[in-house]
């Protein structure tokens, strides 16, 4: 019995709509990373994107458990001496919330050339709204 092996031309691409409210971080990254590689369709190859794209609402919304939300921080760095740049769970949460659901998924997705073509798949908006409404996202349950 041969491997079934999808031609990029059978692929067939969904749209998907998560609603980020209420759900705890680390385990909507899951779902997300999961869904953006393909890995909960039988048809996963782990060499192709087979994964739907993501559309994320309400990511200001988003549960933190415990005290993550004034302990973990989330760090970049200039390049310049001293230039490393420290912010808290709550102050990326105020600026620009769409940046914790999009790193956190991120580093949930495997390095490389495929991995950075999957995550442009992922649309994450800090309201309700979206643009995508003529691609018809299915909503996720």
């Amino acid at each position: 019995m041969k491997t079934y092996l999808p031609n990029t031309a059978e692929i067939e691409k969904k749209w998907i709509l998560l609603d980020a409210e209420k759900e705890v971080l680390g385990k909507l990254a899951v779902k997300i990373a999961n869904a953006l590689r393909g890995k909960d369709q039988p048809t996963y190859t782990p060499h192709l994107d087979t994964g739907a794209n993501i559309i994320v609402i309400n990511a200001e919304k988003v549960q933190l458990t415990g005290n993550k939300n004034e302990n973990k921080e989330y760090i970049k760095h200039t390049g310049f001496m001293g230039g490393r740049k420290v912010m808290t769970a709550k102050e990326v949460r105020e600026k620009k919330p769409e940046f914790m659901i999009e790193s956190a998924v991120k580093g949930m997705l495997p390095k490389g050339r495929l991995s950075r073509q999957v995550y442009s798949n992922l649309h994450v908006y800090a309201g309700p709204e979206h643009p995508h409404a003529a691609q018809k996202p299915e909503l996720a349950n």
